[in-house]
């Protein structure tokens, strides 16, 4: 199964080594179990984003270390591929970017030609430049949060509602960053996504944070004494304040580190699919 990971550190900006590289499972030892692709995502000073992917694992991309080593940034968004639609290239890896935007998908859904009508309809067809359904999410996502002038919260909404009613759907997990924002997404409750918020420690001799579970392991001085909030697709240590998000669920995380959890999206799909409806690659891709 793919595996989603968003961290939100406020105004600060620190480096994403501790859980790209450094960690004994981190995300290139990851890709050893997912190894259709790996990518992160950050911004710049300026705001800026940049993404850093290849369509090859993480432990085997020499160009991803050496940027994993430098990276900065307030917010980051991580993806290890395990493919269900899409041939293994680089226009298919996650994060994807859009509008300035960068956007990862940890699901799958069906009637792909449904959706190519609906963004033909929008105008936003030419933003879809692979073969992925994460990519046609995207853009209808982009689409939507255009016609709110540019509210990412109402796109998100409008995008996963329409889903939710009109197509056949397993699950539509997802994580969109910008520089001040992170926003997540748990639906329906298919797939796990945990969230984990960490006030700032005010001591000068604050001890790294160290988190460890049987899939990741985050070890980082950056965020030590920093508040931040993280966003997994499992608990990454035994801090019992991670919490499983609701089925349903549409996070926001503010430049504030302010949180808001809601429950905009129908109950349940329409169109309700099971591993047994998928085809063997795709229900490879989404077992846990």
């Amino acid at each position: 199964m793919c595996r989603l990971f968003g961290l939100h550190a406020g105004s600060q900006a620190v480096r994403a080594t501790f859980w790209l590289l450094d960690a004994p499972d981190s995300l290139a030892d990851q890709s050893r179990r997912e190894p259709d692709g790996a990518g992160i995502g950050t911004f710049d000073s300026d705001g800026k984003a940049h993404v850093a992917k290849q369509p090859l694992a993480a432990w085997e991309d020499h160009a991803f270390a050496r940027e994993a080593r430098v990276l900065k940034s307030t917010t980051f968004l991580a993806h290890v591929r395990y493919a269900s639609t899409g041939a293994h290239t680089m226009v298919n890896t996650h994060p994807f970017e859009q509008d300035g935007r960068l956007f990862a998908h940890n699901g799958a859904f069906g009637d792909l030609e449904r959706l190519d009508q609906r963004l033909a309809e929008f105008g936003v067809a030419d933003l879809v430049k692979g073969q992925t359904d994460s990519e046609r999410l995207f853009a209808l996502i982009t689409a939507e949060s255009r016609r709110a002038d540019g509210d990412v919260g109402e796109g998100i909404t409008q995008a996963i509602s329409w889903i939710a009613k009109e197509l056949p759907v397993f699950s539509l997990n997802l994580i969109l960053t910008t520089a001040s924002d992170v926003w997540a997404v748990r639906y329906p409750d298919t797939h796990e996504l945990h969230i984990l918020e960490r006030l700032p420690v005010r001591s000068e001799e604050a001890a790294p944070l160290d988190a460890r579970s049987s899939r990741i392991r985050a070890h980082s001085k950056d965020l030590a004494r920093s508040g931040h909030v993280l966003i997994a697709t499992e608990p990454m240590d035994d801090n019992p304040e991670w919490r499983a998000l609701p089925g349903g669920a549409l996070v926001h995380i503010n430049p504030d580190l302010g949180v808001t959890i809601s429950r905009p999206f129908p109950a349940d799909p329409t169109h309700p699919l099971t591993l047994a409806d998928l085809s063997p690659s795709a229900a490879a891709s989404q077992k846990p």
